[in-house]
Formats: C-alpha cells, structure tokens, sequence
C-alpha cells in the first residue's frame, strides 16, 4: 500500500497521484463514482439512525412520565378501606382474643395502622377498638374479678378435698328415698312437739337411725357406731355455730335455737347416713 493518500478497501476507492493513461483515468473516475454512491447511502444510514436516536429519546421521558405517575397514584391515591370498620365488638375489630397479651394487642393496632393508615375513618376505627382495650385491661387490674368456676374447681382438686369427697358415694335410690322419708319425718315431730327441755327425745332419736343406716349399708357394728357418733357430734358442732354466728333466727319461741339447730343438725345426719361409705 503506498504511504500516501486515502485508501478505502470495502469501497474500492483510492486517491493518489494523478493517474497516467486514458485507463488509468477511466479506472479512476469508475471508483470515484462508487465513492460517491456508497457515501451517499453512509449519510442516509447516519440520518436514519440519528432520526431514530432522537425517536427513541423523546420517546423515552414521556414513558418514564407515565409509569411513575402509575406508581405515583397507586401509593398516594389507594381507596383499601377497613374491612371490620363497623364491627362493634373492639376485640373483633381488632382481630384478636379477649385473652391476648398487651403485646398482642399493640402487634394487632400497628399492623392494621400500617395497612390502613390513609384512611382516616379506618385510622379512626383502629385506634378506638384499641383505646377501649386498653382502658378496659386497665379496669380489670384495678377491680379483678373473681372466677367462681375456677375457685371451686381448685378447691375440689384440693388432696384434702378429694380425701373427704373419696369417703362418700350414691346409693340405690330406694335407699335414698327411705332415709329421707325418716328423717322428714323426724324433722315434723321435732317442730309440732318441742319441749321445754327441747328436742331430746328427737335428736336422740336421730343419733340411732344414723347408726342403723349406716350399719344397713357398712355391716361393721364398731365402723357404723364411729361413723354415727362422729357425724352426730360435727353435726351438732356446725348447727350450733350457724345459728349461732351466721344464720339469724328462723323460728319464735323460747325454743326456736334448739329447734332450729336440730334441724340443720338432721340434714347433716341425713347425708352421712345416705352418702358416707
């Protein structure tokens, strides 16, 4: 290749010295012509692809424009409202337990803020449900509420409990109904007769059908006459206190206090006499 002028080899064109001969100069002006055809379509190529780069540019402001003014309203313009705005019930409203945690309870509100917290009337709702939780976990610690179901279920779970539950037991039901129909009937005589002494000859009397009850179902005389004596005296023991310290007169009369004790004394013997194994 000579060290000067221009040499292009895909458009076969070449400037150099002047060319000598008629065929030399023919042969030049071929080239020069395939010069300027295969320039001419450059140039239209580069216009065509500047056309297409200025296309392609302001094209793509108005695309970006659009997509973040879709995304833009999404999150500014969003319509989710509180499903359970008009449930009435806090704790339902807030989707949780009557026994949840303060935890909890501040877990639940902080979710559904964060969810719903455009929304004013939902905010509105959120933050109502959980101001009526609060204050009413806060009135519960100030006055507590005692739970009878519980107590008496951890009382009778009690080992003492169940020793003194474990010495009794139901009976035939015509048992039943014979001890009872001897002991209302003891208990009559002891209101339509009472003595100046008192019932006497009644409690007495009450003291040996208990006995005899519990012999008919034990059938060990010494057991029968311990469980008998011992139920005769609690009986008593406890019939004395109540009227004494609890119960008020129930009866008038210079006797009402004997009568009175007798009577509960008679259901005490009743049940050990029925229930005591």
């Amino acid at each position: 290749m000579a060290p000067y002028g221009l040499a292009c080899n895909p458009l076969r064109c070449t400037f150099g010295l002047p060319a000598k001969g008629p065929e030399a100069r023919k042969k030049q002006g071929a080239y020069f012509s395939q010069f300027l055809s295969s320039n001419d379509s450059l140039c239209l190529k580069r216009n065509s692809l500047r056309s297409v780069t200025w296309m392609h540019k302001q094209r793509a402001p108005s695309l970006v424009y659009a997509t973040g003014a879709t995304y833009g309203n999404f999150s500014n313009d969003s319509t989710d409202v509180f499903p359970r705005i008009n449930v009435r019930d806090p704790y339902k409203r807030l989707g949780i337990s009557r026994e949840a945690s303060e935890d909890e309870i501040q877990s639940a509100r902080n979710f559904l803020m964060q969810t719903y917290g455009h929304h004013k009337p939902s905010v509105d709702a959120i933050e109502s449900a959980h101001d009526k939780i609060i204050m009413q976990k806060f009135n519960e610690r100030r006055r507590p509420k005692i739970n009878i179901k519980k107590k008496v279920r951890e009382v009778s779970q009690h080992r003492y409990v169940q020793a003194v539950i474990s010495r009794f037991r139901a009976p035939a039901t015509n048992f039943i109904i014979k001890t009872s129909i001897v002991f209302v009937i003891l208990g009559v005589l002891t209101l339509l007769f009472p003595t100046e002494e008192g019932p006497t000859l009644q409690v007495a009397a009450s003291l040996f059908i208990t006995i005899y009850f519990i012999h008919n179902r034990l059938k060990t005389k010494l057991r029968s006459f311990l469980y008998g004596a011992g139920s005769f005296i609690f009986a008593w023991l406890l019939g004395t206190f109540l009227m004494v310290s609890v119960v008020p007169p129930l009866l008038k009369g210079p006797r009402s206090l004997e009568v009175t004790t007798s009577l509960i004394s008679y259901i005490i013997l009743w049940v050990s006499s029925t229930y005591l194994r």
